[in-house]
């Protein structure tokens, strides 16, 4: 079976789909998470390059990307703090969002390169077969597409 034009993201509370949902201009997928920038190669402070985003991706009602709020809050030596502050940062653009209710959505793929890290749902192959992954996040999604992924 091909990959859809629309993926689905099923809705898990308290787990990694936990910030998704729809609003009053259409769905959003939001996210804490963790990237190395593109090209990084293990080093002993890796920590240093470790870097904490609070994100949120906003898609009207037919899944079409319409805009990317990406914030970088701090590096891994720092754990704590860039986490803290990457949560409350999620935390106000969420409640800022007019008529928010979480739950499952369907959205279509899209690419942001923002700070040499890769934000997105990017269609991909894997052992011979295609598959939308969600960037930096790490899930993946296949048939049957029924919203669920694998990490």
């Amino acid at each position: 079976m091909a990959v859809p034009e629309i993926i689905p993201i099923s809705y898990e509370p308290d787990y990694h789909t936990d910030t998704i949902g729809h609003w009053e201009s259409g769905q959003f997928l939001g996210s804490v998470v963790a990237a190395f920038p593109e090209g990084y190669t293990h080093t002993d402070d890796w920590q240093a390059h470790k870097r904490w985003y609070a994100v949120l991706h906003t898609f009207d009602a037919a899944g079409h990307h319409l805009d990317s709020r990406i914030e970088r809050t701090g590096t891994d030596d720092n754990y704590r703090a860039a986490v803290d502050a990457a949560q409350e940062r999620l935390k106000q653009w969420l409640n800022a969002l007019p008529g928010l209710r979480f739950g499952d959505i369907a959205i279509r793929p899209f690419r942001r390169d923002v700070d040499g890290v890769l934000f997105g749902l990017v269609i991909e192959t894997f052992e011979g077969t295609e598959h939308a992954e969600l960037y930096p996040d790490d899930l993946g999604f296949y048939e049957p597409w029924d919203g669920l992924y694998d990490t």
